[in-house]
């Protein structure tokens, strides 16, 4: 019985298949309920009393050395299949790997602040998660504004407030409670507002803000700024016109609309039919902000602007569904590949 143990593991250990249907053959042939080890085991019962326990340590043997040598090939048969035919043939060439491209999000904010920067603006961050005082009270909401409601803002807790900052004017004001004028800073950063979501809105999207307060700033000052990143965004060509509106941190306050890059001023569906596409809102800072953050009003003055990201990249790329920016579909996001 020795010898047909020996002979069993000699082909155990010899065993060299070609594939993987050879290796499970193999395995039944020999561990089997029918198989060679089950026979020898069987056998293995009618052996003298005084030969069962070596012959029974050279059956387990045999049976843990069956196992692991199937449980290596298998191992074996896997990488080679994993790495691909030809793995062997070092001098072939290898496969080019796929590139990532940046997400059009990031692209354009990194064009934005590139604008802004050679105005002299650094970069500004601050947190997400936000308390009242820096996402309202600091910038002049009263307090009975909609955007203290639930229905508009994500609150974490209440009494004392805090919440998802809804815009990154946030930012702004952490950076008037750390630095004295002159301020020039850039503020982007990820906004949470409780909206349903569609191919126009979105719960999360992406703002970037500017804030410039310094002795003697003007209007025109902000005018001059925001035709200047119109053109070097949207092209030469490009021109704006303000419209007067309302937000409580800026006196006075306008809507900025840039030309229809789509259909050059003449009117298109996209504009529908006015030739002007609305980017972003601007004003004055108001001097009860200014006051909020302990800067002088009537030593200082300045404007500050705010414009969605996505809102700019629908404009520059034509794309006409906000949801697209957050599926990270790599058919979408390849094609900005040369946009880098």
């Amino acid at each position: 019985m020795t010898d047909k143990i020996n002979e069993l593991l000699r082909r155990v250990e010899e065993f060299k298949p070609k594939a993987a249907a050879e290796i499970e053959e193999f395995r039944i042939r020999i561990l089997g309920k029918k198989g060679e080890l089950n026979a020898l085991m069987e056998e293995f019962k009618t052996v003298a009393p005084e030969l069962k326990r070596e012959l029974g340590q050279q059956l387990n043997s045999l049976k843990q050395a069956a196992t692991e040598r199937v449980n290596a090939l298998r191992d074996q048969m896997q990488d080679a299949t994993a790495n691909g035919p030809g793995i062997e043939d070092m001098t072939r060439p290898g496969s080019a790997e796929q590139l990532g491209s940046r997400h059009p999000i990031s692209l354009v904010k990194n064009q934005i602040v590139e604008v802004f920067a050679r105005l002299g603006y650094t970069v500004a961050d601050g947190p997400e998660i936000e308390d009242d005082w820096h996402v309202f009270s600091a910038l002049n909401f009263p307090p009975e504004h909609p955007a203290r409601d639930m229905q508009d803002t994500f609150f974490i807790e209440k009494d004392p407030d805090i919440l998802l900052r809804t815009h990154t004017s946030s930012i702004q004001v952490r950076t008037m409670e750390r630095q004295k004028p002159p301020i020039r800073v850039i503020c982007p950063g990820r906004v949470f507002r409780n909206e349903a979501i569609s191919y126009r809105a979105h719960c999360i999207f992406h703002q970037i803000e500017g804030l410039y307060i310094d002795e003697g700033v003007s209007f025109a000052d902000m005018k001059q700024s925001l035709l200047y990143f119109a053109k070097e965004i949207f092209g030469e060509q490009a021109s704006i016109r303000m419209r007067p509106s309302y937000f409580p941190f800026t006196e006075p306050s306008a809507e900025v609309d840039v030309s229809c890059n789509l259909c050059g001023g003449k009117g298109c569906p996209v504009c529908k039919g006015t030739g002007w596409l609305e980017i972003m809102g601007c004003g004055m800072v108001d001097p009860n902000v200014l006051r909020a953050n302990n800067i002088d009003p009537e030593k200082y003055s300045g404007f500050a602007f705010g414009m969605g990201i996505e809102r700019i990249a629908m404009l520059k790329y034509g794309v006409k569904d906000l949801r697209l920016y957050f599926e990270n579909d790599v058919r979408f996001l390849h094609q900005f590949d040369t946009a880098l």
